[in-house]
């Protein structure tokens, strides 16, 4: 069994490189359904002058089976003039796969899904670049005026109240929308990667159960926040409500923690970086392959104890009691281990950041 699961993780990863283009939107791993819809919330105080909002969306764990809530944040412009196009989950090749976010100089497409807060399907109505600074639309924005004063008023006709909160496009129920000639153009301009900021946000929505839609039934107690990966104290904002009933797969229930390093899966590459620095992105490139390459060789060594362990247990006829405490043991070497890669790869991200810092205010 643990042989079909290796060749099934090993096809899993020529076919995300196959479906993986030289365009910076990547499409990631396939789900069977589709996630739940959009939960009501209100968007935190902007924290200071040039920051933009990012909305909350649903990601797969496939870990755990189950979708967990990235709450919204509000992220530094990694360069003047851009703007964050959101990622977005659309039907395709019989599954539901998710088009990764990416900073550019225009919005692209996101599969027509309104996400609110100036994000209503189609383009970005929660503000523009003018003369190197960013002008915040009050009508669809949180802003202190006291403390940041290049703001203007457009009423937009959607307003803040997202009417549709369904979270995919096509398949069953999902939107119906198709990118227009100015969003594939939008597409084939030169893009940049999710932040550090971004990916470690990221991070630490996945390490929290109860973000979890199997636990918080489509309604996240952390469903926003007013900086990245801060989820506790001032600027986090909880769900109001779900956006529609949670309905489950009734024959897709969400698997327990893993308890062996054999349940768990194999790290994959994260897409490529996007700088405009190709030596810089080489470089940090290799290093995360390197990495993933020592994670990976950990994640196989403690597999190939933990099945010694397992043979030997069986010669041996240990107890019932014996048994427990050796699973106990393998379950907490487990975490542990991943627990530890996690930390590994935001440090990585984190050295990354004064060095896409420094790019982006030196720009090619």
């Amino acid at each position: 069994m643990r042989t079909n699961k290796s060749i099934r993780h090993l096809l899993l990863g020529l076919l995300l490189a196959i479906i993986s283009s030289s365009a910076f939107a990547q499409i990631g791993i396939s789900v069977s359904f589709g996630p739940p819809a959009l939960p009501v919330y209100e968007q935190p105080i902007c924290p200071g002058d040039g920051y933009l909002w990012t909305p909350g969306y649903w990601a797969w764990d496939a870990d755990y089976g189950d979708y967990y809530w990235v709450p919204g944040t509000w992220i530094e412009a990694p360069e003047v003039g851009y703007l964050w196009t959101p990622g977005y989950w659309g039907w395709g090749g019989g599954g539901y796969l998710f088009h990764e976010g990416y900073w550019g100089p225009q919005v692209g497409f996101y599969g027509g899904i309104s996400y609110g807060f100036g994000y209503f399907g189609n383009g970005y109505e929660g503000g523009r670049w003018d003369g190197g600074h960013f002008f915040y639309n009050r009508t669809v924005n949180n802003v202190n005026i006291v403390n940041i004063h290049n703001t203007y008023n457009t009423t937009i006709v959607h307003n803040t109240t997202v009417i549709n909160r369904v979270s995919y496009n096509g398949g069953t129920g999902g939107i119906e929308a198709r990118a227009t000639s100015q969003e594939e153009a939008a597409e084939r301009e030169r893009h940049m990667a999710p932040v550090a900021a971004q990916v470690q946000h990221v991070q630490t929505a996945r390490t929290n159960p109860q973000l979890r839609a199997s636990v918080n039934q489509g309604k996240p107690p952390i469903a926003a926040t007013a900086r990245p990966a801060q989820f506790s104290g001032q600027g986090v904002v909880a769900a109001h409500e779900a956006g529609a009933p949670y309905h489950p797969p009734a024959n897709h229930p969400a698997p327990a923690p893993a308890a062996h390093a054999a349940e768990v899966q194999p790290h994959q590459a994260p897409a490529p970086p996007n700088t405009g620095n190709p030596k810089t992105d080489q470089k940090y490139q290799q290093q995360q392959n390197k990495l993933i390459a020592k994670q990976n060789q950990e994640h196989q060594q403690l597999q190939q104890k933990q099945d010694a362990e397992h043979q030997r247990a069986s010669q041996q006829a240990q107890n019932n009691a014996q048994k427990q405490q050796m699973e106990q043991r393998h379950q907490q070497q487990t975490q542990q281990m991943e627990q530890r890669h996690t930390q590994q790869q935001q440090q990585l991200q984190q050295r990354q950041q004064p060095t896409q810092s420094h790019t982006e205010e030196h720009p090619r």
